[in-house]
């Protein structure tokens, strides 16, 4: 229980510490100790803003699902240069898409609409006050219904792994 209140967050506490390595870039022992202090300070400090924290089911699927939001976001990043530099405004076809959500966590559908907003090309705009839906606009697409058949496929379908 009291491991509990000291670190109240780990998986937090230890995202604080390699953000703050990444930030100073470089891996000092200074660095390392400031580091883990934030990592463990932070999650302290804001632990009675946080009632109900989720709770990662599986947490190496959280893993899996960074690496393949990495990867999204490199191929996303060449499909739109390419679309700016090389496509005619007038074929460019965006479109509105409404995906609907198996997702109940507040946590993972805010996960999911992020990752969708940090994939270039994509941007989660607005989701269904029921928390049903949530409203992409695609800058490029001829088929929406696959691009929201990936949404749910790639990501969704991860986050529920994760969260539920």
């Amino acid at each position: 229980m009291l491991a509990r209140r000291l670190v109240p967050h780990p998986i937090i506490s230890v995202l604080l510490l390699i953000v703050w390595i990444m930030l100073v870039n470089k891996v000092t022992v200074g660095n390392l100790l400031l580091g883990a202090i934030f990592g463990l300070a932070v999650p302290v400090i804001t632990a009675p803003y946080w009632p109900d924290r989720p709770t990662v089911h599986r947490p190496f699927k959280v893993l899996e699902y960074i690496l393949i939001v990495l990867w999204d976001i490199i191929v996303a990043n060449v499909e739109v240069a390419l679309i700016i530099l090389f496509k005619p405004n007038k074929k460019i076809e965006s479109h509105w898409i409404n995906v609907p959500l198996e997702l109940t966590s507040a946590e993972a559908i805010t996960v999911l609409a992020g990752t969708i907003t940090m994939t270039p090309g994509t941007v989660s705009a607005m989701l269904s006050a029921d928390g049903g839906n949530i409203l992409v606009h695609c800058l490029d697409t001829d088929d929406p219904d696959s691009v929201r058949a990936d949404i749910k496929q790639r990501y969704e379908r991860r986050l529920k792994e994760i969260f539920q």
